[in-house]
């Protein structure tokens, strides 16, 4: 019995382990290899709360380290894949220290996330996990889409990314949850459109099309709420 209760905390170890591991590479210069770790981090993310719902072990400890580590993972983490972009491509020594916002921003994102009741059936404000695929993934997209090197490689692009995922991480833009309390398509649209637009991209471009899977996830949720008001409206 209490080996159980804590096989969700080791799977969230993984996580914070994932997130520490991440950080080393990339500061090392290897920022692709430091992305990988995002993306075996969130699987341990996903694994660690389904875990806890099978195994019935729900735990506040549990709750806190989940947040301890998803700020580690995707909130510093992403801020040195930034920062390190912008350090490559700045004469600027203070530049790259701009991309630290994320980290803070990610901090307060997960601290009104644990106290806001309001996020049981959708989210407000871009979850961590979702915020630190986009950013992780830019390298990649670099590389598959030649054509917008320019605006890859340009420091202040690279600061705007960082300084507008920060405001989105603490705003209060509804943003859709996949949970489906049913599978009908009138009932479901734009949960079904996040999907078949992120595997779409997926297949398409592969890493390099994540960032447009989040892009377009947060679009279909703005489309949502405005067709939600104007119904409630009527």
């Amino acid at each position: 019995m209490m080996i159980k209760k804590h096989i969700p905390n080791a799977l969230t170890s993984l996580n914070l382990l994932c997130g520490m591991l991440g950080i080393y590479f990339v500061l090392d210069g290897k920022i692709n290899e430091g992305a990988y770790f995002i993306f075996i981090a969130a699987f341990f993310d996903f694994l660690d709360g389904f875990v806890a719902r099978i195994l019935k072990v729900h735990s506040e400890i549990g709750k806190e380290l989940d947040s301890l580590a998803d700020l580690v993972t995707f909130g510093v983490l992403p801020s040195f894949i930034l920062f390190k972009m912008i350090e490559a491509n700045s004469e600027l020594d203070y530049l790259p220290f701009m991309a630290l916002i994320v980290g803070i921003f990610s901090a307060i994102r997960l601290a009104k996330f644990n106290v806001d009741t309001r996020q049981a059936d959708r989210f407000i404000g871009v979850p961590t996990p979702a915020n630190a695929l986009l950013i992780s993934t830019l390298p990649f997209t670099q590389e598959r889409f030649p054509e917008i090197n320019a605006a890859l490689q340009n420091p202040y692009f690279l600061v705007c990314v960082a300084f507008a995922m920060s405001f989105l991480l603490v705003s209060e833009l509804p943003l859709i949850a996949l949970k489906f309390k049913n599978f009908r398509f009138s009932d479901n649209i734009y949960r079904f459109l996040v999907l078949i637009i992120g595997v779409i991209c997926l297949i398409a471009f592969g890493l390099g099309g994540i960032p447009f899977v989040i892009l377009s996830y947060i679009l279909l949720s703005v489309a949502e709420g405005l067709m939600t008001k104007k119904i409630e409206s009527k």
